[in-house]
């Protein structure tokens, strides 16, 4: 079985977001891929099998847990379809997830496109104990579909924090999203970090499901439906973002870093 890990959302090996990748030939047992995951340790592993011409089942699993979305993991999984040429280069690919049907494109010399569900947070008061975990005062929160968004002052102080992990998993749902406007002159419009330590992810790299909730956010804050998005990690990362009603688009590259296969003891 061939498994490749591959940084999502960079241009350059060791930056962006690691993924894995299993190309299986038909469905697995959920409790294996989930040891998979585990073994390799990386944020999320996806696992995809071909169920017609251009479209696939796609599953992704942090090391502890599955998640119904998930953005890097899905540009490395196009990435690799499109490496190893069991993808067309120019064809959209289908992939049947838990969030629906999403699709994915190569354009140019490596940029790909996802299209994804928009999830814009609604206004909610800050919860009792947040500022305190954060170790910094929220100037807004809103809650997602899973995620807590929480907005700073300004973007010095997305890159400064030093959140309480374990208390930081109380309030997270799947995931704990910080912004802030990006400051002035910057090539990209807002800044973010993202903390899971529900789904075994005490902080990701970088985050394409957190850029379904920042893209309407920062776009009714802008006026724009056209973004970029830069995520402070210490491996950091850029998405572009484009919302389109009910959808976002997100731009990002991938590069592969190791390329091998699963033991047959596994």
């Amino acid at each position: 079985m061939r498994t490749f890990i591959v940084d999502a959302f960079t241009d350059r090996p060791f930056a962006g977001n690691p993924a894995g990748v299993c190309l299986l030939e038909k469905p697995a047992e959920v409790a294996w891929m989930q040891q998979v995951a585990a073994e390799l340790n990386l944020s999320e592993t996806a696992f995809v099998h071909r169920v017609g011409e251009n479209s696939y089942g796609l599953r992704w699993f942090t090391p502890t847990v599955e998640v119904d979305l998930c953005g890097h993991a899905t540009l490395a999984t196009a990435h690799v379809l499109h490496a190893t040429r069991d993808a067309a280069q120019d064809a959209t690919l289908r992939f049947e997830t838990l969030s629906g049907v999403l699709t994915a494109r190569r354009h140019g010399r490596g940029d790909i496109t996802l299209d994804f569900p928009a999830d814009p947070p609604a206004a909610e008061p800050v919860p009792s104990g947040l500022a305190k975990a954060l170790g910094t005062d929220p100037v807004w929160t809103g809650r997602a579909r899973h995620d807590l968004l929480v907005e700073l002052a300004e973007a010095t102080a997305v890159r400064d924090l030093a959140p309480d992990i374990v208390a930081l998993a109380a309030f997270s749902g799947r995931a704990v999203i910080v912004t802030a406007a990006a400051p002035p002159g910057a090539d990209h419009d807002f800044v973010s970090r993202v903390f899971a330590p529900a789904a075994g992810i005490p902080e990701d790299p970088v985050t394409g499901a957190a850029h379904c909730v920042l893209a309407p956010f920062w776009s009714r804050r802008l006026g724009r439906t056209e973004l970029a998005g830069r995520q402070l990690s210490p491996r950091g990362g850029r998405v572009g973002v484009e919302l389109r009603g009910d959808r976002v688009t997100l731009l990002g590259q991938a590069v592969t870093v190791f390329n091998g296969e699963l033991s047959t003891a596994s």
